[in-house]
Order: C-alpha cells, then structure tokens, then sequence
C-alpha cells in the first residue's frame, strides 16, 4: 500500500468535524493532518501540510468555503477541494465548482459515501458528472439573467405606471383607466406609451405579458 491519502477538515461545528475525522481515521489509506473552524486558519494548515484533500465546509464564520476553495486552488493546485455543505441549492453548487472545487457532498450524506469521495478526488476525479454541471450551470445563468431584467424593470416602471399595468391586466381602456384613476386620458396614453418603451412591447397586450412574466403585476386575490 502506497503512502495514505492526506485530509484537511475545515468544518466549525466541532462535532462534526471530529465525527469526520473518526469517520476517516477508520480507512488505512485515509489520514487526517489538521482540522480547521475557519478560513483562515484552514489556509494556514493547508499551506503548511499541503494536503491531499481538503475537506470544506460551505459556510464558514470568516466566508464561504467557496472563497477558500479558490485561494487553495490559486496557491495550492495540486490540491483537491471537495465542499461538504448542508445547503442543496444550486447557487451554492455552482459557486463551488466555479471556485476550483471538484464535488460537493451534502452533510446528510453517509460517511462512507464521505470515503469514498475523498479517494475519489485524490485521484483527480470529478465528482460531479459533466453532463449534469452543464445543465445545472444553464439552468442557474437562465435565472440570474430573468432576475437581472426583473431588477431592471422593476427600478424603471413608476408606481404610478405599475398602477396603470395592473388595469391594463383587467382588460381596461384608456378612458376607463382615466376615469378610474381620475387623471387625463392624455395622461393614461402618456402612461401607457411609456410603459411600453420601458418593457420594449409592441402592444398592450404584449407588455402586460411581459410585466406578467417579471413578476410585476398584483396578484388577484
């Protein structure tokens, strides 16, 4: 048998990381070097016994285990960064692979599955399959661009005008929606013209679509 596989634990809930480390310390082929509660420290003991695999905890008292998974990777390639996180959002996931990480584990997960990882990515394997990165990532950049333009609607469209977009939803003219809001009908068109420059719609009916999708409109109760 070849020399063991070198872990850093990173992990601030003492329990935890103890319980990792006798979870790993049972392996012949594991050996833990250190064990962290935080950022700093963790990069101080990663630096000093260039570890295997670093075993990372996403949310950290001093950052994510995301930034720190960067820095290793910046200063340590040779090093495996697999973060183990309770958080199964997707951004949480993205954020980690885009930091250099090779897997994240989820600490519901059993502690062979733990093992397994770990020799898995100190052999330089992705833990995560391509295929799935791919559509997780395509999936996460659809979001972020729709809540980028809700963003960007939302700070343009007057409450006024979202006022005038809830009555144009309920199928009102321009006169009704006048007599409604007792303004001009001039105005109501004014309105009406701006908001459809502002959510670059052709007709009413084509921007109370749009304001539907940003989520701008009232919900009927």
């Amino acid at each position: 048998m070849g020399e063991p596989i070198r872990v850093l634990i990173v992990e601030d809930h003492q329990v935890l990381a103890e319980g990792l480390e006798l979870a790993l310390e049972r392996h012949e082929d594991v050996h833990v070097v250190g064990s962290a509660p935080g950022i700093v420290a963790g990069l101080e003991i990663a630096r000093r016994e260039s570890p295997d695999v670093v075993l990372m905890d996403f949310h950290l008292p001093d950052g994510t285990g995301a930034e720190a998974a960067a820095t290793i990777r910046a200063e340590l390639p040779g090093v495996a960064v697999v973060i183990l996180s309770a958080d199964s959002g997707e951004d949480a996931l993205v954020a980690a692979v885009e930091s250099g990480a090779c897997g994240y584990l989820l600490k519901s997960q059993a502690a062979s599955h733990v093992v397994d990882a770990v020799r898995r990515a100190a052999s330089g394997e992705m833990l995560i399959p391509a295929a799935t990165l791919a559509g997780l990532l395509s999936r996460v950049r659809e979001r972020q661009t729709r809540e980028r333009e809700l963003q960007r609607l939302t700070g343009h469209i007057t409450p006024r005008e979202r006022e005038i977009l809830n009555l144009m939803a309920q199928g009102l003219d321009n006169n009704t929606i006048a007599e409604k809001l007792f303004i001009s009908f001039t105005t109501v068109r004014g309105h009406v013209q701006n908001i459809l420059e502002k959510l670059d719609a052709h007709s009413k009916l084509e921007a109370v679509a749009r304001a539907s999708e940003h989520g701008l409109l009232e919900r009927s109760a």
